[in-house]
């Protein structure tokens, strides 16, 4: 058998490293006739030893020896023995098989009858159950004695022995010249299935014991590990509990959220051994067939995982034609994996991925899932689920109409499906289609709102909400069309908006009120729950953005008969509704309403004996004061005259139950942003402020805190009276302080605390920095208190270096983003701290894991050098090496690459000429990246703001490069340059998708640039597009921070050439 023969056989090759395929020499025929073919064969034989000829491997006459004492026949054909005695059996290459010895066994194989040969397998099986285990023990004793003697055996090889007997005759070990260390992994390889099934024991030393084998394994040894859970998978004898877990592990091993991490495991799938690949591979599609629904299920996302890889490297190219080859001969539960396996796979590669006739196989295998005529509802479900995943790929199949149409037609029969699961699935498509394809729905839109009345009102839950989802998604496209292209739309407009919801609104509205009736009774207390009177709730608001004031007269009448009912479930219901449509209509169309409502809502949330219709009450008047209070409005819903009561109301319905009192929380935090903007003019709060911080902040302790958000919402509502007040207020926030102060370093010197109060202690840290940091800035920026604040900044930042010792990242990224703040508030005066601070910098600016805390930590940089100025420069060296790395490393998030740019620039101006040394690691850089920012044709919305964002982050490096330089004799360095820099500059000009902060910074860096090197770039201007053309443009923009941009750098052009 050829070695190509044995990697795509049916079975596991267990260890990769240790058992290595052993390539025989060309076969030459010494008796004249072919080889009998009732010789054994991979399937048959279970432990392929190894090459007699090696000089390693115990000589044959031992390992008879051995294996009669086991009852079990070693045939073997070296060069100097003859075959079995009774047959000759030609292999010149000569290696040892463990056989069946009874001759009715022998026999039974050698038969061409199938079925005969598999009985003589099963009864072969049978026979090596009782008595391999002694076999392989004594042969392994004697293959490994020469490491055995160094290292002796692992412990466990007799389990190891016990657990491959129980393996069927397919599954095969090849060996040769093992190491110590590989006798190790195929231990680990052979006991996968017991380590398995220990990572899910009950008791926390054995799971802990199993999970440290489990990674060993993986570490030690890719390869095998794959392979042996690959294996373990696709066995039909293993645990139902190992199989599933080895798949989960398996699909864990190729794909993570985390970008650098699931970087990382893509390359090491691409770098293991093809042959070792493709015997995976044959795992995962042979578990397809698999009785197993859970096995089959895990199987399927496995595949998809790999396919995420490979596909898009051109590689395993056959998949989807090995997948849909004999789809409708297969049993009914291979069909059904089959098609999952279609679904997870346009899930995780994109439509430009798959060819369109691949897409036209998938989608008429799918459709026909899909078809009513199926008998089979597990298959109509998983094609109904792949239709779902598969959609983006339809763009052509959606243009076509007879396409269209029968896709629409078999997915709307699908919502009238007996089976729950399936109509829930249906009408996921349909929000699907929804948002994909809205420009085409207007043929059915009618028979699907049809469909949906009935579902909405009748059917059970899940249908229920999808079907509401629908009508959601609908306002959301319908709100974005009319966002972005306002309300002219001729015949031939890209996509027109057909107002399917203001046609429907008559209707619509009505329905989605009575869902409103449906609530639970434990609903406010769920952080996570969602049912239909929430998702009715959520439309209904939808709704109002998409028609505005067309709502008001259709919700009006459900509210005010029902806002003062006896039944509970009425009155949370009308509430909700007002609530619901308060953005939307304009103010003037509201107020009428909200001034009558206000005095109600108040009262109710007091004295309403329902904590539902309190909770609920609490949010609506949070909407009315975040949509129809502030100084941008015309219209105030909040005088002199009922500004006290509604303090009192809010501050007394914070010691409520814990969903009420949040509520109240996020009321109050929209009342405190409505008077952001009052500057120093006296805040209608500034009576109140002092009652307000000291009942949120007591809030913040309350024993049952944790519940509802409660704490954190306090925090937030703490936070943004803070931001908030005026300089007046400043006092009182400084008596704030040092409680906040206090509180963080009780959470510091916490001792012996279980997992969950850690984590619940992590949260709290990262609480009180955020809140820190708000203090700090408004304090900083008040002069009657920024020298008494400074006081405490030596506490401040011993308490935020010690929260970089907690576990949490939440809590770094605070704690970062308060020093920040303390940078910008001390200035020159943070230097001292900077001995101690740079190792938590440098530790920042290496967290490529958690990478928000590396763009925060670049950002503090920037204030930095801001703070500091020139003597930033002592800390530069490491700073600039950690920032080159983090540009140059692929496991690092791309959204940090921008901000590390724009701290180039913002060292250069801190530094100024110093900045020399670094110049020719940095403009080679920011080349390249204007490379990469060059084009966006053809790019998605993510894409194109991506690349202005590196855009900016480029100009801004060379605008604090040239301003860095400025006046400096080293100016000249920075000549060479220029001609590129004004190529990259003309280039954008000549883009179509830039952004006007890019043009803004584009501009900047032109004048920049004339204005630092003077008449020595005065004839680059002379045939420089952006020299005319742009500047000709920015100097006519109705921007007028772009028009001030261009005619400064108009003048340092002026100056420049005149010059």
């Amino acid at each position: 058998m050829s070695p190509t023969h044995m990697a795509s056989s049916p079975g596991v090759l267990l260890t990769a490293s240790a058992f290595q395929i052993i390539p025989p020499p060309a076969h030459k025929e010494t008796s004249g006739r072919e080889a009998p073919s009732f010789g054994p064969t991979a399937e048959q034989a279970m432990w392929l030893v190894g090459d007699t000829r090696q000089d390693n491997v115990v000589p044959p006459q031992n390992m008879r020896s051995i294996a009669e004492d086991a009852k079990i026949q070693l045939f073997v054909r070296t060069p100097w023995t003859s075959g079995p005695p009774d047959r000759a059996w030609s292999r010149p290459w000569g290696p040892l098989f463990i056989y069946g010895s009874e001759k009715s066994f022998r026999s039974s194989l050698r038969r061409r009858s199938r079925g005969t040969r598999e009985q003589g397998r099963v009864n072969l099986q049978r026979l090596l159950r009782f008595t391999a285990a002694v076999a392989v023990q004594k042969i392994g004793n004697c293959l490994y004695a020469r490491e055995a003697a160094t290292s002796g055996l692992p412990p466990g090889f007799g389990v190891a022995a016990s657990y491959l007997i129980s393996l069927p005759l397919s599954y095969r070990l090849l060996t040769h010249s093992p190491s110590p260390g590989s006798i190790v992994d195929s231990v680990m390889a052979m006991e996968v299935t017991q380590i398995l099934l220990n990572a899910q024991a009950i008791d926390g030393a054995v799971r802990k014991h199993a999970e440290e084998n489990l990674k060993q394994f993986q570490e030690k040894n890719l390869s095998s590990f794959l392979l042996s859970l690959a294996g373990e998978l696709a066995t039909e004898e293993k645990p139902v509990e190992s199989r599933k877990l080895a798949g989960l592990i398996l699909k864990n091993a190729l794909d993570a959220k985390e970008q650098n991490r699931k970087y990382e495991l893509v390359q090491q799938w691409l770098a293991l051994d093809g042959s070792v690949k493709a015997q995976i591979k044959i795992f995962l599609l042979n578990t397809l067939s698999s009785p197993s629904i859970d096995a089959r299920s895990t199987a399927s996302q496995v595949i998809a995982k790999v396919a995420g890889i490979e596909l898009p490297l051109k590689q395993w190219h056959e998949l989807i034609g090995t997948l849909l080859s004999n789809i409708h001969q297969i049993p009914a539960h291979s069909k059904q994996a089959t098609l999952e396996t279609l679904g997870y796979i346009c899930e995780e590669v994109s439509p430009d991925v798959v060819d369109q006739d691949n897409v036209n196989k998938i989608l008429t295998a799918v459709v026909q899932g899909m078809n009513s005529l199926e008998t089979n509802n597990e298959v109509r479900l998983s094609a109904t689920r792949a239709l779902y995943n598969a959609l983006g790929f339809t763009q052509a199949n959606f243009s076509n109409d007879m396409e269209r149409n029968y896709i629409m037609r078999v997915v709307c029969e699908a919502t009238i499906s007996p089976e729950v699961k399936i109509r829930q699935a249906a009408f996921e498509c349909l929000v699907a289609i929804a948002s994909t394809y809205y420009e085409k729905l207007a043929p059915y839109i009618r028979d699907i709102f049809n469909i949906i009345a009935k579902v909405v009102m009748e059917d059970e839950e899940p249908v229920a909400l999808q079907a509401i989802e629908f009508w959601s998604s609908i306002c959301d496209e319908e709100i974005d069309i009319l966002e972005e292209y306002g309300g002219g739309f001729s015949a031939d407009s890209e996509i027109p908006c057909f107002y399917f919801v203001k046609q429907a609104l008559p209707v619509l509205v009505p329905m989605l009120l009575q869902t409103l009736l449906k609530q639970e009774e434990d609903q406010d207390q769920d952080e996570g729950a969602w049912n239909i009177a929430m998702a009715g709730g959520t439309c209904l608001g939808l709704v109002a953005q998409t028609v505005g004031d067309d709502i008001v007269p259709l919700v009006m009448p459900f509210v005010e008969a029902n806002l003062t009912k006896h039944d509970w479930r009425q009155r949370e219901a009308a509430t909700y509704a007002f609530g619901s449509i308060l953005e939307g209509p304009s103010p003037e169309k509201l107020a009428p309403f909200v001034n009558v409502a206000l005095k109600f809502m108040l009262t109710s949330l007091i004295k309403d004996p329902n904590n539902h219709v309190k909770d609920t009450t609490a949010w609506t008047l949070g909407r009315m004061f975040e949509f129809l209070h502030g100084s941008a409005l015309d219209i105030s819903i909040i005088t002199p005259s009922n500004c006290h009561e509604i303090i009192t109301v809010l501050l007394q319905s914070m010691k409520d139950v814990p969903n009420v009192a949040e509520k109240a929380c996020g009321a109050l935090y929209f009342l405190a942003q409505g008077y952001e903007d009052m500057g120093s003019s006296v805040s209608p709060l500034t009576p109140y402020f002092h009652d307000i911080l000291k009942t949120v902040y007591d809030v913040t302790c309350r024993e049952d805190a944790g519940e509802s958000r409660l704490r954190t919402a306090a925090y937030e509502t703490l936070n943004e009276v803070v931001r908030c007040s005026t300089d007046e207020t400043a006092p009182m926030v400084m008596q704030l302080l040092p409680l906040i102060l206090n509180e963080l370093q009780q959470t510091l010197d916490a001792q012996k605390l279980s997992f969950n109060e850690r984590d619940k202690q992590n949260e709290l840290q990262g609480l009180l920095c955020g809140c820190l940091q708000v203090i700090i800035q408004k304090l900083g920026s008040s002069q009657a208190t920024k020298h008494a604040f400074l006081d405490y900044s030596d506490k401040m930042m011993g308490l935020f270096l010690r929260v970089f010792g907690s576990e949490s990242t939440t809590a770094h990224e605070e704690a970062m983003l308060a020093i920040g703040a303390l940078v910008y508030a001390a200035g020159p005066g943070f230097e001292k701290y900077m001995p101690e601070f740079y190792r938590y910098l440098e530790m920042g600016l290496q967290n490529f894991e958690d990478y928000q805390v590396c763009a925060i930590t670049v950002g503090v940089i920037g204030d930095l050098c801001r703070a500091l100025e020139d003597k930033v420069s002592l800390y530069c060296d490491g700073i600039m090496t950690h920032l080159l790395k983090d540009l140059s490393s692929n496991l690092l998030h791309r959204s940090v690459k921008p901000p590390i740019f724009s701290c180039f620039g913002d060292i250069a101006l801190a530094i100024g000429e110093i900045f020399e040394k670094y110049l020719i690691y940095t403009m080679p850089m920011l080349q390249s990246a204007e490379e990469l920012s060059a084009h966006t044709s053809g790019a998605d919305d993510d894409m194109i703001e991506y690349t202005n964002s590196l855009r900016n982050g480029i100009l801004e490096a060379y605008s604090g490069i040239f301003q860095g330089f400025k006046g400096s004799p080293k100016t000249q360095l920075l000549i060479p340059y220029a001609p590129h820099i004004l190529q990259y500059l003309d280039s954008l000009y000549m883009e179509k998708d830039i952004d006007d902060l890019v043009k803004k910074a584009a501009i900047g860096v032109l004048g920049d640039l004339a204005d630092t090197l003077g008449r020595g770039a005065a004839s680059l201007f002379q045939n420089s597009v952006s020299g005319q053309g742009f500047l000709s443009d920015c100097l006519a923009s109705d921007d007028s921070m772009i028009k001030e941009s261009a005619e400064w750098a108009k003048m340092a052009i002026l100056r420049a050439i005149s010059f």
